[in-house]
């Protein structure tokens, strides 16, 4: 049994939920948001709740069960706050910048990179600080493992790109013998 896909989820004020066949759509102004959830998961929209429960009982359908549950949940949960992520840049000289619709970082290599933000995701520089948000999950976690990935942590001082609630393991350097 799954303990997600039998949890409920609660519709919130404000998000419109749609049933077509297998197809859930998911409106909120002008957000909307699709989920296919094929043949494997029975869908049901009761009281202002939406049920997930598995087709058949085979392997398949009872794990497709919570997958599509939770990302179901993601979705209303993306719509309503939004999620967000942030990095932490450490370093002599490293620092971010905002210029419209490119994010520069200044990484310690001999040129600035140059960063297109994807639509539908906000990015904010506070200090050595940038925050990542959005209404999709996989999304704001996908943009913020590229910028990591422009300099990541180094485990000797720590300098680079880190999320900030990254914890670095730090090394010993060299030690001269005596």
């Amino acid at each position: 049994m799954s303990r997600i896909g039998k949890q409920p989820i609660a519709i919130p004020n404000g998000v419109e939920v749609k049933l077509e066949g297998t197809l859930l759509k998911f409106k909120k102004g002008n957000l909307a948001k699709e989920l296919d959830t094929k043949a494997n998961v029975n869908v049901e929209i009761k009281e202002g709740q939406i049920l997930f429960s598995p087709k058949g009982d085979d392997r398949q359908s009872r794990a497709y069960w919570g997958t599509y549950r939770a990302l179901a949940n993601n979705i209303v949960v993306g719509l309503t706050e939004g999620f967000s992520k942030t990095l932490e840049i450490n370093g002599v000289g490293y620092k971010a910048a905002l210029k419209g619709k490119v994010l520069e970082l200044s990484l310690g290599f001999s040129h600035p990179i140059n960063y297109e933000i994807p639509a539908g995701i906000e990015i904010a520089v506070d200090k050595n600080n940038v925050i990542v948000k959005g209404s999709d999950k996989q999304v704001v976690g996908q943009v913020a493992a590229q910028i990591r990935e422009f300099r990541p942590p180094e485990p000797y001082k720590g300098k680079g790109v880190k999320y900030a609630d990254e914890r670095i393991i730090r090394k010993a350097g060299k030690t001269s013998k005596k």
